[in-house]
């Protein structure tokens, strides 16, 4: 079995490399490059989607309970029926 600390290492060396490089330059440009295109294109990051989820998914549930709650005070607002 291979040793997990020599994936560490390779990785943590890969990691250093790539920091030296004008490959971390390139990744911030293009990754600029294509949020602009996306931004153009009416698209969005999935970290920008995830937020907008984890909002409606609280909205949603916070309408649910006021909703419920309007029908438990509409309840008791309901005369009784004469008799």
């Amino acid at each position: 079995m291979i040793d997990r600390r020599l994936f560490d290492e390779l990785g943590d060396r890969i990691n250093e490399a790539f920091r030296d490089s004008p490959a971390a330059d390139v990744e911030k440009n293009l990754r600029a490059m294509l949020l602009a295109w996306f931004d153009r294109l009416d698209l969005v990051v999935r970290e920008d989607f995830e937020v907008q989820k984890k909002l409606l998914e609280r909205a949603q549930a916070k309408l649910a309970e006021l909703e419920a709650r309007i029908g438990e005070l509409e309840a008791r607002q309901k005369p009784k029926p004469p008799g």
